[in-house]
């Protein structure tokens, strides 16, 4: 794990480079890679997409590189500023801190750009923002299941039972899910879960202690921090890990993201993405056998599905007859539409089957 002065280093050292080129008589550039869809390569090895071997150069020789060198000098000295007082912030703060600088072509016009520059420091240096105390708005995700945990606070350690300490709500994802310690666990398998309905439906029926399960609700889009916990969940604690979504193709990358990583954080896949989870959503099959109720697809679901075609993380018979069974049957259903055979369905009948089919269960 990433120590505090092991951060801070990484950025004086980045600082350090800067000034060096300035001594040398060099003008002064950061080299990232690429950060382009056409730069970002599935690693079949891995499981994972990385970024691949273009580079783009943060040259000062022009206006526009020197303002953006300007800008990540003044970021860096603000996060070891931050590292030094062993406080955080978050990144919404970090856009609007830069009112205060002292220099107005170092403050940021947007908090894209400043997000962005984040992430390119991130990049050179090999330290997640986490580890720089930066901190998104909270997500909200949870845990719920036989897992007992040891958490740093700034009040000091406490240990947590993630089902017996905590209320109906669950116990709350922090933002650096690195400083939890797993103490003891009665886990079978992990199901993490799109909707927070469906993860209610799960918690109020008994599934997580019926079948020894750890729900993690993903809310939607995953934060990093959900990925992240989920990745440890399965490399340390060796559980399967299951992703309980829609049948639409934008839940179909919501299970992608947490298996494969996203394009976005490809710089973080191997940090992020946990290859071996399988998808328990519903299926285009399960709307057809039980007559799901649905909604007709739109124009822009179609050209997803016919994108994630040509995906390569979907490019196995499984996702491309079901994706092909989709666009013929032009339907899409969500979660709770299993509500119709009755509130008991998924967790008496639907999810026991086809966990048991997938042999987690």
């Amino acid at each position: 794990m990433t120590t505090e002065s092991d951060a801070r280093d990484e950025l004086i050292d980045l600082a350090a480079d800067f000034y060096d080129q300035f001594a040398g008589g060099t003008i002064p550039e950061m080299e990232l890679p690429t950060r382009t869809k056409s730069n970002i390569e599935y690693d079949t090895e891995s499981g994972v997409w990385t970024y691949g071997d273009r580079t783009s150069t943060r040259s000062a020789n022009s206006v526009r590189g020197a303002r953006k060198l300007l800008k990540a000098a003044y970021t860096i000295e603000f996060l070891a500023n931050q590292l030094d007082e062993d406080r955080s912030s978050t990144l919404r703060e970090l856009y609007y801190l830069s009112e205060s600088w002292d220099n107005d072509e170092a403050q940021f016009g947007s908090q894209d750009e400043s997000n962005d520059l984040v992430e390119d420091l991130e990049i050179v240096t090999g330290v997640t923002r986490e580890d720089f105390h930066m901190r998104p708005e909270e997500s909200g995700a949870t845990l719920m299941g036989p897992l007992l945990i040891r958490e740093q606070t700034r009040r000091g350690e406490r240990e947590i039972h993630c089902q017996e300490d905590v209320g109906a709500g669950g116990y709350q994802i922090p933002n650096n899910p690195d400083m939890i310690e797993f103490l003891d666990d009665d886990i079978d398998f992990a199901l993490a879960v799109e909707t927070g309905g469906m993860r209610d439906r799960l918690v109020e029926n008994g599934f997580d202690e019926e079948y020894n399960c750890l729900v993690i609700h993903l809310k939607g889009q995953p934060a990093r921090a959900t990925r992240r916990i989920t990745k440890r969940v399965h490399d340390e604690l060796d559980v399967p890990i299951a992703v309980f979504a829609d049948g639409d193709p934008w839940s179909y990358r919501i299970y992608g993201s947490v298996a494969y990583g996203s394009i976005k954080s490809a710089h973080l896949s191997k940090y992020l993405a946990t290859p071996e989870a399988q998808f328990v959503g519903i299926q285009p099959e399960d709307i057809v056998e039980y007559d799901l109720p649905s909604d007709p697809l739109s124009d822009s679901d179609v050209n997803a599905l016919e994108s994630e075609l040509e995906d390569p993380r979907f490019q196995t018979d499984y996702w491309e007859e079901q994706i092909e069974l989709q666009l013929d049957i032009g339907k899409k259903s969500e979660q709770q539409s299993l509500a119709s055979r009755g509130l008991d369905f998924v967790t008496d009948t639907y999810l026991p089957d086809r966990l048991g089919t997938m042999g987690v269960i």
